[in-house]
């Protein structure tokens, strides 16, 4: 099992795979062999098929930020100025899964990650909106059952943003951008939240703060941050720091073994190799 830096990162530069965008963020590895992410400001959804280039993949995308699939392999999209949770369906348009808590309007949605029992879990904080259009009052973490029903796990955040389940999904973690942090928390049977901690605390002097995450196959967290990707033992250790010649905002594993880390990173979309497979989302 790798244990150390050099043992999970081979040491490749990264590469360079696009540029000339405006804000990349939330991509996903599809099964089919290509990478779909976000284009904040573009207010679309690109398409990256390895060995080609990027194409629009779906417009407009009311400036989607994290994307997933489903279990049925539809996608889902957090929306920033459509301030819900959508998903694909069969004729390809993009229809709401979670638009309002307790009666009132979500913040604007930020990431999304899916159990494998088909629940969705997603982030809530305040960017995409003004804050005069704040409903809720708080920013928080949230389910979406079966039955299309939205309960909240967790309101003390300051900007809850990436969030990821530990590979056996005991553990859910959650980032947040304004303490530059990540916690953790126990999920329970009922898929309630439980045992909140600090699970390693990611404040430097450095430009960055946690956003994106993913998590490998051995529990080790790759989190954007100041400095690039911070790659995190399952025991909180910061094992070391992947640096990209852009400050990333969100990662995903891809390619056929799932060894390729793809990353958003502002106007670029990177790529590294490394030696332990991600989570297939």
């Amino acid at each position: 099992m790798p244990t150390n830096m050099n043992n999970l990162v081979p040491g490749q530069e990264p590469e360079k795979l696009a540029g000339d965008l405006q804000f990349t963020e939330g991509p996903v590895w599809h099964p089919d062999g290509y990478l779909l992410f976000s284009d904040i400001p573009s207010n679309d959804i690109k398409k990256y098929t390895p060995g080609g280039s990027v194409e629009t993949h779906l417009t407009p995308s009311r400036n989607s930020n994290g994307l997933t699939f489903d279990r049925e392999g539809r996608l889902v999209a957090c929306e920033h100025t459509g301030r819900q949770v959508s998903r694909q369906s069969a004729d390809g348009a993009m229809e709401p899964v979670a638009t309002h808590y307790d009666g009132k309007r979500l913040n604007s949605p930020n990431d999304v990650v899916v159990h494998s029992n088909g629940r969705i879990f997603f982030t809530d904080p305040p960017y995409g909106i003004e804050p005069e259009q704040a409903e809720i009052g708080f920013n928080g973490v949230y389910r979406i059952d079966a039955d299309g029903s939205v309960t909240m796990l967790e309101s003390d955040f300051g900007r809850p943003n990436g969030l990821a389940f530990s590979p056996d999904e005991s553990i859910l973690y959650v980032d947040d951008t304004e303490r530059r942090n990540v916690r953790a928390f126990d999920v329970g049977d009922g898929f309630s939240l439980s045992n909140d901690r600090v699970f390693i605390d990611m404040d430097t002097p450095e430009a960055g703060s946690p956003d994106g995450m993913k998590v490998d196959t051995e529990g080790n967290l790759y989190v954007t941050g100041a400095g690039g990707v911070w790659v995190i033992s399952p025991d909180g250790a910061h094992l070391g720091t992947i640096a990209f010649p852009e400050l990333p905002a969100n990662v995903a594993f891809g390619g056929d073994d799932y060894k390729t880390l793809f990353v958003t990173a502002r106007t670029g979309l990177y790529s590294v190799q490394v030696n332990t497979p991600g989570i297939k989302p």
